[in-house]
């Protein structure tokens, strides 16, 4: 009985070991795998200011994937680092985008996205048409904007500018779909955790240089 129990005991032993060595196996891998939660553009996009870690995520208002991550987007941008980028790409995949995308730089030129960006994003997810310029101008009437104002920065040519570009860029990414999340122009995010991965590429990737 004596050996029998010895024996047990290290039967015992030798399984609590293994359990620990896989454990610590375990714990000492990456959180994040690159190919499941991120994948590695074919060719890096330098970011818009050099030398700085540059978050871009490419949306549309009409995307209902968007506007749901919204709200964490906004959560993030409380406790990002500050020497972080963030840049919101308005991108016009299809004629019926445009008209959000326009909007989105109109706002930015006249300098009041952060008043319309939530509203206008509710506004098109209850269902409200917002498919024209004229929907759009009355709509921003509404917020506080100078309708004639809004007019000229939506048909302006720096709004064609960053429209072009945003599409540009998508296509360097290699975006088809948003919402679409890059991190230092060289990994596309692709996992529900977006912003936990978001923070485990800026902490271990370097700023690829112009």
């Amino acid at each position: 009985m004596p050996n029998l129990l010895h024996r047990l005991l290290l039967v015992l032993l030798a399984g609590a070991l293994s359990l620990a060595a896989a454990y610590a196996a375990d714990s000492s891998a990456p959180p994040f795998q690159e190919g499941k939660d991120y994948v590695r553009l074919p060719a890096a996009v330098p970011p818009a200011v050099p030398d700085k870690p540059e978050v871009v995520e490419l949306f549309w208002y009409g995307c209902p994937h968007c506007y749901d991550l919204e709200p964490t987007v906004r959560r993030w941008l409380k406790y990002k680092p500050e020497n972080v980028v963030f840049t919101r790409i308005a991108v016009a995949f299809g004629a019926n985008w445009e008209p959000g995308a326009r909007a989105y730089y109109a706002a930015e030129a006249l300098g009041v996205l952060d008043k319309v960006h939530q509203p206008l994003f509710e506004a098109m997810h209850q269902k409200r048409s917002l498919a024209t310029e004229d929907e759009l101008a009355a709509f921003f009437a509404e917020q506080g904007v100078d309708p004639a104002a809004f007019r000229k920065a939506y048909k302006s040519f720096q709004t064609e500018t960053q429209l072009r570009r945003g599409n540009q860029l998508a296509q360097r990414y290699g975006v088809r779909g948003v919402p679409a999340v890059i991190v230092n122009g060289q990994y596309d995010v692709r996992s529900p955790q977006i912003f936990e991965v978001v923070d485990f590429l800026i902490a271990k990737t370097a700023v690829p240089q112009g």
